[in-house]
Order: structure tokens, then sequence, then C-alpha cells
């Protein structure tokens, strides 16, 4: 069992089990501080009982009109607890608080080609291939 819940600044020295990913990108502390202070709710983390980060998601919105949409900039799951459907339930509260609270028309997101296990996860997900 797991709980998701925004991400604090504490958490930036508690994911490196999640972050050294080779498909994960990785950026400084202000730039992690700048997604947790812009757009709370669409920074979370997937926590264990224990209290140990297990996943993230980092989003933010961008655009005007009627593209004034969600972005993921970053999902990652430790690898320790993949194939938990962790990943999916980070999405959806991304999806949901882009809809919800910031009003936006969609979602987007890149995944580097390589990242096959991602791409497939997506479509599952029923996002669409918009451009190579």
């Amino acid at each position: 069992m797991s709980t998701i819940r925004r991400f604090r600044a504490m958490d930036l020295l508690h994911f490196n089990n999640v972050n050294l990913d080779r498909y994960t990108e990785t950026y400084d502390s202000q730039f992690y501080l700048s997604y947790m202070s812009n757009w709370p709710d669409l920074f979370t983390v997937a926590e264990s009982p224990a209290q140990k980060l297990m996943g993230y998601s980092m989003g933010k919105v961008e655009g005007t009109g009627e593209l004034w949409h969600g972005h993921v900039t970053a999902l990652t799951v430790a690898p320790e607890c993949r194939r938990l459907g962790l990943a999916r339930g980070l999405m959806r509260g991304l999806e949901d608080a882009s809809e919800k609270i910031h009003d936006c028309y969609f979602v987007d997101l890149f995944v580097r080609p390589s990242n096959t296990v991602a791409i497939q996860m997506y479509e599952h997900l029923g996002y669409i291939l918009y451009r190579r």
C-alpha cells in the first residue's frame, strides 16, 4: 500500500532511489523547488508505509486559449517499486489536477523513443503519439 501526497522540499534529500535511473532526467534543486512552489498540485510523490519514496510525478500548466494544458515534466518510479500501478496512479492524479484545478484541455508529455515500457504504459492510458 502506498500514499500519494504533495512533494515537500525535504523529499529532495530522500529521492535518489527513485531519481537515479537512466530514463529519468535530473535537475538542480532550484528547478524542483520552482515546480513545488508554482504547481504544487502537479508535483506529487508515492510513499510507502515506511515513508520511503517510491516514485514521483512533476508537472506544470502552460499554453493559451484552447492550447492551455498540463505537461508532464517527469514521472518515475523506483526500480524495486515498478509494476505496482504507481505510475498509473501518479498520472491519474496529475491528469485530474490539470483538469479540475487548472481547467486544462489536455495533458502532454515527452518520452524518449528508447523507453518502450513507458510508451506502452502511456498508450494503455489512452495517450497517442503526436510526433517523433
